[in-house]
């Protein structure tokens, strides 16, 4: 049971406030909560432009700072007890840092663009770990963002601070400026979904007004596994070959959807191996599933957005291959619930995130939420892995916290 669940937000803001007083003998000067996010459906097509489906949810990371006399940077998260330091005037990628290497990313991108900035004492507390996934890590890059603007007076605009992020990853830590995490912990409405459009860069809110449902979100703790190197499929010449694919739709949301002639993506995609093949029809299914989920959002048809969900899910365990044996048997026991009907589902799941194992969300009626946890202890038994549960609600994005 969690302390969200048990004592609430007010609790977690004094614990932090705390722990922050406790490390270095000073209240903070900011506190700054940023939610986590759970992917819905659409996460691994970025890299073609296409579409993610999305929520933030409440399961917040908090990060609390002061201000130093000197360029030194000192960082503390709670919950893993570790510790680590660096400097303003030699940030280094450090492996052994793990964590902390999110946050000096972000002082990275303040400084690389011409922004000043001061010494700081930072504390993180997040009940999930960023090794879970949920965007944790992305929240606490927009965390630590937000409160060093703040702490230090920089002038800069939404724009810029999505700028600093987008250095600090490329720059500083050399991976990819996936946006949709970015627009989760820094735009997000409570009960609602984002939709991005990663071929403009743009968003869209819609509120989530499914009636009597929890949303679960299940860490299997499944060692995750990699069978393949999704990397493969983000080469120039497979993003060409799926651009070949894109026809324009005037009436489709996005204005295009791919081709729908068995005989024309075979023919197509005859140039890639079988493996690669089915990995690619996978994200075309997936554009099509990301409208279809809309759309029963925007019409409010829980049976409909719970087959479609259920079918993602099916692409990527036999099309894109990053599901596993246990994810699969959570998934199935939520399709297997007497009150479940192939026709009108009361209920779906699905792997999220990364895959390859770990985490699955599930959304279903607020009367079956103790079945499911049944479930979970007999997965347990068979598996022998102790899973986590965590419900949650559609949240709102980054902000300052008042203390």
């Amino acid at each position: 049971m969690s302390f969200r669940k048990i004592y609430g937000l007010d609790f977690m803001m004094k614990e932090v406030i705390e722990a922050h007083v406790q490390e270095y003998g000073k209240t903070p000067d900011v506190l700054v909560s940023a939610p986590g996010r759970v992917h819905l459906i659409g996460e691994h097509t970025w890299f073609c432009k296409d579409k993610t489906l999305y929520m933030a949810v409440d399961f917040p990371i908090y990060i609390a700072i002061s201000a130093r006399e000197d360029l030194s940077a000192r960082f503390y998260f709670v919950q893993m007890g570790e510790r680590k330091r660096s400097n303003l005037s030699s940030l280094k990628f450090r492996k052994e840092d793990r964590w902390a290497n999110a946050l000096k990313a972000i002082f990275y991108g303040f400084t690389s663009g011409g922004f000043s900035l001061c010494g700081v004492d930072v504390t993180v507390w997040s009940e999930i770990l960023p090794s879970a996934g949920f965007g944790i890590t992305t929240a606490m890059k927009v965390g630590i963002a937000v409160g060093l603007k703040k702490l230090c007076s920089v002038p800069c605009s939404d724009v810029q601070l999505l700028q600093v992020i987008e250095r600090g990853n490329k720059l500083f830590l050399g991976v990819g400026n996936y946006i949709a995490d970015i627009y989760a912990a820094m735009y997000a409405q409570p009960g609602s979904c984002i939709l991005t459009d990663h071929a403009t860069g743009e968003y869209d809110i819609l509120p989530f007004n499914f009636e009597d449902v929890s949303i679960l979100l299940t860490d299997a703790r499944v060692p995750r596994i990699t069978v393949w190197d999704e990397s493969t499929i983000t080469e120039p010449a497979n993003v060409l070959l799926l651009g070949e694919l894109k026809e324009r739709k005037s009436h489709v949301y996005g204005g295009w959807q791919y081709e729908e002639s068995d005989t024309e993506v075979n023919e197509v995609l005859s140039v890639v191996n079988e493996d690669m093949r089915r990995h690619m029809k996978c994200i075309m299914l997936e554009h099509k599933y990301v409208l279809e989920a809309v759309s029963a959002l925007q019409k409010n048809d829980f049976a409909r957005f719970c087959k479609t969900i259920s079918r993602s899910h099916d692409g990527l365990r036999d099309l894109y291959l990053i599901s596993c044996p246990e994810i699969d048997w959570l998934v199935k026991r939520v399709q297997d619930f007497d009150m479940t009907t192939v026709r009108n589902p009361n209920g779906c799941s699905r792997i999220t995130g990364k895959g390859f194992g770990r985490c699955t969300y599930t959304i279903l009626k607020t009367r079956d939420v103790p079945l499911y946890k049944e479930k979970l202890t007999e997965y347990e038994r068979i598996f022998g892995f102790h899973p986590s549960c965590y419900e949650v609600k559609p949240a709102g994005g980054v902000h300052l916290c008042e203390f």
